[in-house]
């Protein structure tokens, strides 16, 4: 059924969209809320930028990934002079790769969030005298909270099926860079599809539930 190498790649999987959607939540959430309250001029270069990996080939962002974390490349260079080695085919580099593919799936769900709350709640606790931090944190979060789940199953379940960006970041690594979808090409290749069929079965219910859960909790929104 599942062999070691399977269930190590299911682990890496696993760990690998946990670590890239907390990173994304995070980071994230600045980017959207300046995104959804700014009326500058780089509001649109910047929603470009967030929404380019939607309609950009994953081999293609691998490639430029891979150039510029390689040894002639400028994160390469940095990463080399601060002592961090290479990151092209690590485990960092993975989660490189898959946080800037997977960045318009979180991204966009929390901006269209902090939209949909309008600026009442904010002018109601800007009379209440509230610092912008503790407005943010004790009347804008809480109001986003189903962006934020939308986000977090989005981010996850994009992340786990990646293929073209990882497999041009990380190649094959067992342990190390050998994701599901990874595990499951090597086994098409091999001929072994009893195998692909187990862990391409485990993909398809996770994104079915992952999908169920979006529409099930936050009906009134639409995937991207």
């Amino acid at each position: 059924m599942l062999s070691a190498d399977d269930w190590g790649a299911i682990r890496l999987t696993l760990k690998l969209a946990g670590i890239v959607t907390l990173l994304l939540l995070v980071l994230g959430t600045p980017v959207a809320w300046w995104l959804s309250q700014t009326r500058s001029r780089a509001r649109s270069v910047v929603g470009a930028v967030v929404a380019l990996p939607l309609v950009l080939p994953p081999s293609v962002l691998g490639f430029y990934l891979l150039v510029a974390m390689g040894s002639n490349g400028p994160l390469g260079h940095l990463t080399q002079a601060l002592g961090l080695g290479l990151l092209p085919f690590s485990f960092a580099g993975l989660v490189i790769g898959s946080l800037l593919y997977s960045m318009p799936f979180v991204i966009q769900p929390l901006q269209n969030a902090f939209e949909a709350i309008g600026p009442r709640p904010l002018e109601v606790a800007a009379t209440l005298r509230a610092s912008p931090l503790d407005t943010f944190f004790s009347v804008v979060l809480p109001l986003a909270k189903p962006g934020y789940m939308s986000a977090a199953t989005l981010g996850f379940a994009h992340t786990v099926g990646e293929f073209g960006v990882v497999m041009m970041i990380g190649g094959n690594i067992p342990q190390q860079t050998r994701v599901v979808s990874v595990q499951i090409y090597g086994h098409v290749e091999a001929i072994e599809y009893a195998q692909a069929h187990w862990l391409s079965g485990g993909m398809l219910a996770i994104s079915f539930v992952a999908l169920l859960l979006l529409y099930r909790f936050n009906p009134t929104r639409r995937a991207l």
